[in-house]
């Protein structure tokens, strides 16, 4: 079989499961609710707290879909209630090019001085938004950023992980995109150097400031995380283009870290950091009607509209 894929959709105003393989679609909405002892309006809730049996029953299925994808909304594939955890500055290539931006000498590799991946954290269900979603511009911002990301969807219960073992607590993986409000990330009445002056919230959090798909890939179709091509494009103009071999802390080191200070759960998402290309690096920035793309190797097309 080829590489699939597992998709969460809207129809007839319920959230629907499926397999996609290339454009098709074969509902698997039955087949989870079969694992899960139960049918329930929203799928997600069970699917990922079952994602090893569900993913073991989808494996032996035949594909024998008939739908097309075309035209369906597709939904972020992670748990709608979760946690998104946001990994900063975790890129060689962007850490350079923020201290050229910021005319500063760049930080000592935080590896080399001991420090530890550090994340922000997201509400999915106001943040993540899915495939071919229209993002509004916060009111107050004329400067939306643009963050090409590895998403890490969660499958099991994850508490003081090693990192030897932290990939198999992996349910699969996405493109994603962490919008970010540059101009709303300091509070301007705020003296500069008070621990009051960032403003997380505002900057990073508005309603649809994380897609998240189109699809998740089961991990067991990504054979290395830290050897993909991850490429961002605005309007057909390439970005960003690099290779997430470029993380500072890998996927599995980020897995670790977060599980030893908190419990990840089933359906949580780990967005790994952003590569260099990012429009502050430019002074560019969203306007209404831009498409932003997000094209990770394997894991498809992410694209958004900006408005």
């Amino acid at each position: 079989m080829k590489q699939w894929a597992v998709v969460f959709f809207e129809q007839e105003a319920s959230v629907r499961i499926g397999l996609a393989l290339g454009n098709q679609v074969m509902d698997v909405s039955a087949v989870v609710a079969d694992v899960c002892g139960q049918a329930d309006a929203d799928p997600r809730f069970h699917c990922f707290e079952h994602w090893s049996d569900c993913l073991a029953r989808f494996q032996r299925l035949a594909f024998s879909g008939s739908a097309s994808l075309d035209g369906l909304r597709l939904l972020p594939p992670l748990h709608p209630f979760g946690s998104m955890y946001c990994a900063g500055a975790n890129y060689r290539s962007h850490v350079l090019e923020m201290a050229r931006v910021n005319q500063q000498e760049p930080d000592e590799d935080p590896k080399l001085s001991g420090q530890k991946p550090w994340h922000f954290i997201k509400p999915s269900r106001v943040c993540a938004v899915g495939h071919e979603a229209v993002v509004r511009r916060p009111a107050l911002s004329q400067r939306v950023d643009w963050e090409a990301e590895l998403a890490v969807i969660i499958g099991k219960k994850a508490e003081r992980v090693s990192l030897d073992e932290a990939l198999r607590f992996v349910a699969g993986y996405a493109c994603a995109n962490d919008f970010s409000a540059r101009d709303l990330s300091r509070r301007p009445q705020v003296q500069p150097g008070s621990p009051f002056r960032f403003d997380w919230l505002a900057h990073k959090c508005f309603t649809g400031s994380s897609p998240v798909g189109p699809s998740l890939v089961p991990a067991s179709l990504v054979p290395d995380p830290q050897a993909l091509g991850i490429r961002l494009s605005v309007n057909g103009q390439i970005k960003q283009d690099a290779n997430t071999s470029d993380m500072i802390f890998s996927v599995a080191e980020q897995i670790s870290q977060l599980s030893s200070v908190l419990t990840l759960y089933p359906g949580d998402v780990v967005l790994t950091g952003t590569p260099a290309g990012v429009g502050s690096a430019t002074q560019t920035f969203l306007q209404a009607g831009d498409r932003v793309c997000v094209d990770i190797d394997g894991l498809g097309v992410l694209t958004t509209t900006m408005t």
